[in-house]
């Protein structure tokens, strides 16, 4: 079988391609994955630091170290890489289709990770098993064994924010930053509370409009005392009126606003958030083209703001909150209750939203993290065991069944990653003699346009047909 053959060539003529040293190849991609690390983790940190409001002492003391932490652990990662990649062949006098890429890669980020401090190994875990499930059905959609499913990005989704708003709506069902996210997404008044009907806890309708008398008259004693009212003012009142007179089930806690206010308010709310985090995801990229190529700028400045993608990530959100606050309306009205159930259907009905948005990279993230979540709950339950240092080895599995297929069929990881692993090696990652691997029947040289790496005759041991060599 192909998958157990070995082929006899030698390091260089596979990886290190451009320096026949082991020794030196190490040293060029330590050196490389070192100099990007360190500008990856610089501004993150930074950013991150003023964000969170840190006080000086932090930025004296603190920031560096842990720029440097995770500057070493992602430079361990690349740097190991090679030179677990140049051991495994001379212990095993060649390279199988396996100990390319996650032979190689599963010691070199098992060490790596080890290295990263223990609060950020959770995140990268989770980034890292997502993107190699994802890399893992690709494979499978390639060698025939599953067939993808038309939407599937969306199903998935549907499934997930369905079990994320019913986790949400449950007793101690979310806690930390997944519930604090959807309290930010969703709105406060779809804080979870136990299931009542509307005979007895909700709100007595005579409580509410007292409530709301109060609040008018505060409001209207607020206002200037002249008679001569604005055309704002007119209309600001008139949206007051539409927005607490509308139909409202008892069930419901947007006690100033019914229930088709409450949806509207929702959908422009998380609109305008969405707008405005791709256009911030697009000024890093202006402020490069303003030095770069400054006479570009006045031309692409406007796509800054009127982009596609910038309404697409709006619809997404602002549907997303609209559709499942409008089914939750919905659903307390017919079933005159307000419980977990109705946050299941309305999660799943939401997650068409997606088709505003598609991405397998949101959908597959948010699934790991529900796995994570409900993971977790089973081993407080007593009903899933713990295992130590779990994050660790499945970090170190994930990581290598990515770099499996970066070497063996690139074309099935996700192209973001591919472009991580150019810019971490410095572009040395493609300069991989991929057409030796093609024995393996993984198609490693499809995207590479027939390239051949020059090698030095002096360091080959078996002579591919077709090679560009360079005399000494």
């Amino acid at each position: 079988m192909a998958v157990l053959s070995k082929i006899p060539h030698n390091c260089y003529e596979i990886g290190h391609t451009w320096s026949p040293s082991c020794v030196q190849s190490a040293v060029d991609i330590t050196r490389g994955a070192l100099e990007v690390s360190f500008k990856i983790y610089a501004p993150l940190y930074l950013i991150a630091a003023v964000l969170r409001r840190r006080k000086k002492d932090y930025y004296l003391k603190r920031l560096l170290p842990e720029i440097l932490w995770s500057t070493s652990f992602l430079t361990a990662n690349g740097g190991l890489y090679i030179v677990f990649f140049c051991i495994l062949r001379k212990l095993l006098g060649g390279f199988y289709s396996w100990s390319a890429g996650f032979g190689s890669a599963l010691p070199a980020s098992y060490i790596a990770i080890l290295l990263e401090r223990k609060s950020r190994r959770g995140l990268l875990t989770i980034y890292m098993t997502n993107l190699a499930t994802e890399t893992l059905f690709r494979m499978a959609v390639t060698r025939g064994i599953v067939t993808p499913i038309k939407h599937g990005e969306v199903l998935l989704f549907c499934i997930t924010a369905s079990l994320y708003m019913y986790f949400f709506r449950s007793q101690d069902g979310l806690k930390g930053f997944a519930f604090s996210a959807l309290k930010f997404i969703i709105g406060k008044e779809e804080i979870p509370t136990h299931p009542v009907t509307a005979e007895h806890i909700c709100p007595r309708p005579q409580e509410r409009a007292a409530a709301i008398e109060a609040e008018d008259r505060q409001v209207s004693a607020e206002r200037p005392s002249s008679r001569r009212k604005t055309l704002v003012a007119y209309a600001r009142e008139l949206l007051e009126s539409i927005c607490k007179k509308g139909p409202r089930h008892r069930c419901c806690k947007h006690y100033q606003d019914n229930c088709i206010s409450y949806c509207v308010k929702g959908f422009v709310r998380m609109f305008s958030v969405g707008y405005l985090i791709q256009c911030c995801l697009k000024v890093p990229s202006a402020f490069r083209q303003m030095f770069s190529k400054p006479s570009r700028l006045p031309s692409r400045l406007p796509s800054l703001f009127y982009n596609k993608e910038n309404f697409q990530l709006g619809a997404f959100l602002g549907s997303f909150v609209s559709i499942y606050k409008g089914t939750s309306c919905l659903l307390r009205w017919v079933r005159n209750i307000d419980d977990e159930l109705n946050a299941l259907i309305a999660g799943f009905l939401a997650g068409t939203s997606m088709f505003f948005y598609k991405s397998t990279t949101i959908s597959m993230y948010l699934f790991t993290k529900l796995v994570e979540t409900m993971y977790f709950k089973g081993i407080e339950a007593g009903r899933f065991p713990y295992f130590p240092h779990a994050d660790t080895v499945l970090y170190a599995i994930s990581t290598a069944i990515c770099f499996q297929a970066a070497v063996m069929e690139m074309q099935n990881l996700r192209p973001t990653y591919w472009k991580f692993l150019l810019r971490l090696t410095k572009g040395r990652f493609a300069l991989m003699n991929r057409q030796l691997l093609d024995v393996f029947g993984t198609q490693a040289s499809r995207d590479f346009k027939g390239f051949l790496p020059k090698l030095d005759p002096r360091f080959t041991t078996v002579l591919p047909p077709g090679a560009d060599f360079t005399l000494g």
